[in-house]
């Protein structure tokens, strides 16, 4: 038995035992692992989600700008489904995420707007947020009178040209304008205006979008030809400047006559002569005459407060609305000794000093009309 007994050798007794692991080891280092995967998850939920999130700033694109009108007191959210849904943006969500964070100062302007499919995001919102909406040019030549005015609004479909005209004839309490007016002839001012579509082709009722309309080009005359008033030396009143300016306006094709045509009614005015101005009574006949329709004797002898013919001085008011061309030149006219003038046929005029040398400019004038008319394959006058 002895003999079987073995006792362990060297080797044996270094041989390492087995350990048993910790519980407390073994769940660190599952713990560890799962918070490893936790944030490789985050940060893969984030990097998608800043992909997505950039993917959604960029512009839709396409060819061709869209309209879309925004009503007064929409929400940030309404805003943006109505750009997801006309195909400017690619996500309402985006945009709703973004107006409650980081925009929530921002406030967005009601209009009808022309969006570029082509601008990301941030600038659609950019350009709700100036109230860079769509507008309409408008364009009144000088010495339109407030007639001509309507009709071509009327033409525009914008309102009736009887709705303009009535508010041509509300005088509004301006500390500027003249007492007693009986309409704005004159005062508003020729020019080009743009205007939000909506103010004038909307659903608005016709007499306000008339109303904005007169209350714009009162502004422009506040702005553009007032200025030019109060920093001359005149002893004009403000109503019969512009008065003699749109007379001028009138008679005046050549730009480089008009100082001295107002320079020749000044000397008219001075002296007691009537203006005897051909446009004074197409103004108060409302009528055009033209090179081979004069006035007649009939119409000149009508009666009528503003037949300057007939009556010395001023008419009761401007017969035009002037430009500032023809308002500086009454203003600065020129020095001359000239009491007369006669229109040729090419928009010139023939001065004169006398009434004879004035008689003879007009005879000379009509036998050249009857020369010309006369010559064989001579074109008239339209």
């Amino acid at each position: 038995m002895a003999e079987d007994l073995q006792l362990p050798s060297q080797q044996d007794t270094h041989r390492p035992k087995p350990s048993a692991v910790s519980p407390h080891f073994s769940t660190r280092r599952w713990a560890r692992r799962c918070l490893q995967s936790i944030v490789l998850l985050l940060a893969l939920a984030a990097g998608l989600a800043y992909w997505q999130w950039q993917r959604w700033l960029q512009p839709v694109g396409g060819s061709e700008p869209i309209q879309v009108v925004i009503e007064p007191g929409s929400s940030s959210r309404s805003i943006g489904q109505k750009l997801y849904q006309a195909g400017v943006i690619r996500s309402d969500l985006a945009w709703a995420l973004w107006s409650r964070t980081l925009a929530r100062d921002w406030v967005f302007q009601a209009g009808t707007y022309l969006l570029d499919p082509n601008q990301d995001m941030m600038a659609v919102a950019q350009q709700l947020r100036q109230g860079n909406v769509l507008q309409t040019r408008l364009t009144i030549p000088e010495g339109w009178r407030i007639d001509q005015m309507a009709a071509a609004l009327a033409q525009r479909n914008w309102f009736a040209a009887d709705t303009f005209i009535a508010m041509a004839q509300v005088i509004p309490p301006l500390d500027w304008l003249p007492q007693d007016l009986n309409s704005l002839e004159g005062y508003l001012f020729p020019d080009t205006y743009l205007f939000p579509v909506e103010q004038v082709e909307g659903p608005l009722p016709e007499h306000e979008k008339a109303q904005t309309v007169v209350n714009a080009m009162l502004q422009r005359f506040v702005s553009v030809a007032l200025p030019l008033f109060q920093q001359h030396s005149t002893p004009l009143s403000l109503h019969e400047w512009v008065t003699l300016a749109s007379i001028v306006e009138r008679e005046a094709v050549v730009p480089e006559e008009r100082a001295l045509i107002a320079g020749v009614f000044l000397n008219r005015l001075r002296q007691g002569i009537p203006l005897g101005a051909d446009p004074t009574v197409e103004y108060a006949l409302n009528i055009r005459q033209t090179p081979d329709r004069r006035l007649t004797l009939a119409e000149v002898r009508t009666p009528s407060p503003y037949n300057t013919y007939l009556n010395p001085g001023l008419p009761p008011g401007p017969i035009a609305s002037p430009g500032l061309a023809s308002l500086a030149a009454v203003l600065e006219p020129e020095q001359t000794d000239f009491l007369y003038f006669v229109a040729r046929y090419d928009g010139t005029h023939v001065f004169s000093k006398t009434l004879a040398e004035h008689e003879a400019a007009q005879l000379q004038i009509i036998r050249e009309r009857q020369a010309e008319q006369a010559s064989p394959g001579t074109a008239t006058s339209p």
